[in-house]
């Protein structure tokens, strides 16, 4: 269930309403402190510190400033206690900072059927049963408030939402997918009754579009499973229908952008995708995600139109190297020039190595991509799943390079490591013959690996496995 996780792109995908950036306009009609005339004053004063503290919240998500984010998703809670924007929230933040330590905020990496395979991969049990109680919480605080008004739009919506970031969690981290398709189903019920009683509630479309998606896309095996179960989808539909919320959507305009800018680049509209990742990079200047989805889909259009307008492959290729570069220089401690200088996230210099590698490696330079692939997965505090698969590819591109030997080593020692997605599969492959560079018209520069003729897994290798 790629498309479900993304976020972004590296990013963040984002959703399905795992981000429920919800409009809130009526968020406390139903507390007894707005029963009255006389507390008119009052509730509108609540809605405002409810706004801001939920603004400043996402704000600082984002921005990548977790702890920032959920200082004020806890006071959220505090201050409103009947609410489920609180533990919804929280939750969120949780799945995302996951997803970011775990380096799987790269829209790209579940573009290839590899994300499917199994792992040896474990989740903590703890940040499990804090996710699920976050969610249990939530879930519980929306259905007391169908309870009295089974018309509350928003109550349905915050209790769709904690069925979408539950199935986000599943497939994300969890990777149980047939689990995640479940509960999505179940989410996209819950919003399609919000738009049957307010049609212009657009955020709400922001899971049905994602799902509708997903299910349009599945590969074949799961596709089978689903569709028994009687899920189905269209992924036209589903872009379409999250194209709009990005254009009408009322706070959830750049959750349906952020997931646009991954699918965008599934779909291999490369441009488009520049444009999204530019703007939302000049939004959140400290996420530095935005900046990577900006330089890969500069590389990925430049591969495809390298044949054709050789001198904008140039310009492109140079644009993206050197936000590459930039990223890789040292950080310099804003924090010890300006004590009010905002956070700035440190950034994951195993993540920016292994992106550099891909982007090299798609315009050709395959020598220089093995050594960015060696460098993300031996740097210092690696996180150890992308380490693997950074040597995989390392071996892949040493391969493309022409030096088998160095190669080999590589493969074998991927097989020294957990396996992580298929990467002892290809490892093995690798060591028996030698990596294939898919033609530049099939190439995508995220992944682990890439695509080659009609295989949608993305291995360069002859055949399947």
């Amino acid at each position: 269930m790629a498309a479900t996780i993304i976020m972004s792109g590296s990013i963040f995908v984002l959703t399905c309403g795992a981000l429920p950036n919800v409009a809130v306009g009526q968020s406390l009609k139903s507390s007894p402190a707005v029963a009255t005339e006389a507390s008119t004053a009052g509730a509108k004063t609540d809605q405002v510190r409810f706004d801001a503290l939920r603004e400043e919240g996402f704000e600082a998500l984002y921005n990548l400033d977790y702890e920032g984010a959920r200082r004020r998703f806890r006071e959220l809670t505090r201050l409103f206690p009947d609410h489920p924007a609180g533990p919804q929230y929280l939750a969120a933040s949780l799945w995302v900072q996951t997803l970011n330590e775990s380096r799987r905020l790269q829209a790209s990496l579940y573009n290839t059927e590899s994300f499917y395979a199994k792992t040896e991969e474990k989740t903590d049990p703890k940040l499990v049963a804090q996710f699920r109680e976050l969610t249990r919480q939530a879930k519980q605080l929306a259905e007391e408030r169908i309870r009295r008004d089974p018309k509350d739009a928003e109550a349905l919506y915050f209790l769709g939402a904690s069925e979408a970031l539950k199935a986000a969690f599943a497939a994300a981290v969890e990777r149980s997918f047939l689990s995640a398709l479940r509960d999505g189903q179940n989410s996209v019920e819950r919003h399609r009754e919000v738009i049957k009683l307010d049609p212009t509630f657009h955020d709400a479309e922001v899971s049905i579009g994602t799902y509708d998606y997903v299910a349009g896309t599945l590969p074949l095996p799961v596709k089978i499973l689903a569709t028994v179960g009687g899920v189905r989808g269209s992924r036209k539909r589903g872009l379409e229908t999250l194209e709009r919320v990005a254009r009408k959507g009322r706070w959830a305009r750049d959750d349906a952008r952020v997931l646009l800018l991954g699918l965008f680049k599934r779909e291999r509209r490369f441009a488009e995708a520049l444009v999204l990742a530019r703007e939302l990079a000049a939004k959140y200047p400290r996420n530095y995600l935005f900046k990577l989805e900006a330089a890969d889909a500069l590389v990925a259009q430049a591969a495809i139109d390298r044949q054709t307008n050789p001198s904008a492959v140039a310009n492109a290729e140079r644009e993206a190297f050197a936000v590459f570069d930039a990223l890789l220089q040292p950080e310099r401690s804003i924090k010890s020039r300006d004590s009010t200088a905002p956070f700035a996230p440190p950034r994951p210099l195993d993540l920016i190595h292994f992106s550099y590698g891909e982007s090299l490696l798609t315009a050709g330079q395959a020598e220089r991509a093995a050594k960015e692939f060696l460098a993300a997965a031996t740097i210092a505090g690696a996180e150890p799943g992308l380490a693997t698969i950074a040597r995989l590819r390392a071996a892949q591109s040493l391969d493309v390079a022409g030096k088998r030997k160095e190669a080999l080593v590589h493969y074998a020692a991927v097989l020294t490591r957990l396996n992580v997605y298929d990467s002892h599969q290809e490892a093995k492959r690798g060591l028996r013959e030698i990596y294939q560079r898919p033609g530049l018209a099939n190439v995508s520069s995220g992944g682990v690996s890439k695509a080659s003729g009609s295989d949608e897994s993305g291995r360069g290798h002859a055949g399947k496995p």
